[in-house]
């Protein structure tokens, strides 16, 4: 039964996700960014709906969404990337792997939204990415990084990067941390089972600059961690 519903899922899904995909590409071509992302943000959160996935978003009242930001959260899902689209209220562009960046269509339409492709498995390949994003966070675009590497395979945080707090010093924007809880349940990374449910989406404080200035790399991946997990529900 739970793979007849999965399947009938991703069938949905896809049948939504395709046309939003290609909306997003012409769109591009035709209208700036923040002409176009409040759609795709209502799409997004469509996805979710069709999806049979409630969510549940709390902190919004934490953050100036008027202000640039480096947000960083927790790596769970494939549904990540729609995920933060669909919660974020305000124009944001994220670093993803550069293999999906090949993907059909899908691989397209985040290239043509400003994403930046990064190669998870050199961290000297990766370093002109980060200053790509830096570069991003000085000229006014808000920008989102995953600061594990990799989806979690546990259900619990994997140890945290340090190029994405190299960047972070160097953007010079506030860091906001995320806690995603429940999305784990829902797909698993390595499976296609989908069980539907809540999810619940956490805003943090926003981290000063003057305080990611202040800290070591060490300090600041730790202090950001920390903070991720007070966002997060007990297992």
């Amino acid at each position: 039964m739970r793979q007849i519903r999965s399947v009938f899922i991703w069938f949905v899904a896809l049948v939504w996700l395709i046309p939003v995909l290609i909306f997003l590409i012409i769109a591009s071509y035709l209208v700036p960014a923040k002409r176009y992302d409040p759609i795709i943000k209502t799409l997004a959160r469509g996805l979710f709906f069709i999806m049979g996935i409630r969510l549940t978003v709390e902190g919004l009242e934490n953050v100036d969404f008027n202000q640039i930001h480096l947000y960083m959260a927790n790596h769970i899902s494939l549904l990540d990337v729609p995920l933060f689209q669909a919660v974020i209220p305000q124009l944001v562009r994220g670093i993803e792997a550069e293999e999906q960046f090949n993907w059909p269509i899908f691989g397209w339409a985040i290239r043509r939204a400003g994403n930046i492709p990064i190669n998870r498995q050199n961290v000297h390949a990766a370093i002109p990415s980060a200053k790509e994003a830096a570069r991003c966070l000085q000229e006014g675009l808000s920008m989102i990084i995953l600061p594990e590497g990799g989806r979690t395979l546990t259900g619990k945080m994997k140890p945290f990067k340090k190029l994405p707090f190299h960047l972070a010093k160097e953007g010079g924007v506030p860091i906001v941390p995320i806690g995603v809880s429940g999305l784990y349940r829902v797909l698993k990374k390595g499976e296609w089972i989908i069980t539907p449910g809540p999810v619940r989406v956490r805003f943090g404080n926003p981290i000063s600059l003057k305080t990611i200035q202040a800290l070591s790399v060490p300090e600041l991946r730790n202090y950001v961690r920390g903070k991720i997990e007070e966002l997060i529900d007990s297992p």
